[in-house]
């Protein structure tokens, strides 16, 4: 196991070369530092992360991207990402606000916006941003500050992407209403930050009032990282289907293959696709399409409430629908 002078000495090492801009030593500190993480402690990893949150929070978005997701991955060998979660939160919407200052500004300036994930177009860009900064009205190194966030904007995101699919970190999350609306803004030009938006508006321990209109039988459930009203529909089925003499609704529950394609992902087609077993609708009578999701359900007195009728092949296209990944 590494001693605490293993981690430690590269975390100084790194911060040396990023006050001395030594761009080989950053990135051969890095790479020590990855080797290093997994056979530290649980409390080497978190010392190191801490050590690391002063240059996390003012490194250049160009210059710190690596380091943001080595930082995400670090957490995985520590007792937690807490220490480490509000420093990369506030430079994942930072990064995401600056990419939409970018799309505006070189959008009216030029017209089309360059691909986000193409590499050979960052350096044109810098170009192109650092003649037309003062148009802008701001300084050159400003203007490319704008074009490093919309480069490397996707790699920020990336660490809070990967934490925030654990219901332990959705929950804790700081800033959620600040990154949600930055990375609104953006979501259609960097894949990660799409990906992210999907994240953030999932529920966790919501209530859901469901009412099934036949019987006027009525269930109050909790859920908690459902990503789209397809596992929704499944998972209600699943959950409220059963013995009518148990208080549970008549019907054919769903195959534990369709279970499963609604809970851990671990075969999303399973044979013969998806079968709906309700039509869902709002509290105030319209309908709940399978590609929403259940924070995109009305609340009705603060609660979300589903309505079940009986299945119509009125939208046949959902009778055998292929289910998302979950969240």
């Amino acid at each position: 196991m590494v001693s605490a002078e293993g981690l430690g000495p590269i975390c100084g090492d790194l911060m040396d070369a990023v006050r001395e801009r030594d761009d080989g030593r950053v990135h051969d500190a890095l790479q020590r530092m990855a080797a290093a993480t997994r056979g530290a402690s649980p409390r080497e990893v978190d010392e190191a992360l801490a050590q690391l949150l002063t240059v996390l929070a003012t490194i250049r978005f160009g210059k710190g991207a690596d380091l943001a997701k080595l930082a995400g991955a670090m957490t995985d060998f520590g007792t937690g990402a807490t220490v480490v979660l509000p420093v990369l939160v506030e430079r994942a919407a930072e990064a995401m606000e600056q990419a939409a200052r970018f799309a505006r500004a070189y959008g009216d300036a030029f017209g089309g916006l360059p691909d986000a994930g193409d590499p050979e177009l960052i350096a044109p860009t810098i170009t192109r941003a650092a003649d037309t900064a003062p148009q802008w009205g701001m300084t050159q190194r400003e203007g490319i500050g704008l074009v490093e966030a919309w480069f490397t904007g996707g790699d920020w995101v990336q660490p809070v992407l990967y934490l925030a699919q654990r219901k332990d970190m959705r929950v804790v999350l700081p800033q959620r209403e600040r990154l949600t609306a930055a990375i609104d803004a953006v979501r259609e030009h960097i894949g990660t930050a799409h990906w992210l938006y999907g994240l953030l508006r999932v529920l966790d321990d919501a209530p859901l009032v469901v009412l099934h209109r036949p019987d006027g039988r009525g269930y109050r459930v909790i859920i908690s990282g459902i990503g789209d009203n397809f596992q929704l529909h499944t998972l209600l089925a699943a959950r409220l289907i059963g013995g009518q003499s148990q208080g549970l609704l008549a019907g054919t529950p769903p195959s534990p293959a369709e279970i499963a394609a609604a809970s851990d992902g671990a075969d999303l087609t399973p044979p013969g696709g998806l079968t709906g077993c309700f039509n869902l609708v709002d509290a105030y009578g319209k309908w709940i399409w399978n590609e929403g999701r259940p924070s995109d359900i009305p609340r009705l007195e603060s609660e979300h409430v589903v309505v079940l009728d009986p299945w119509r092949a009125i939208c046949d296209r959902s009778v055998r629908a292929e289910m998302p990944a979950p969240g």
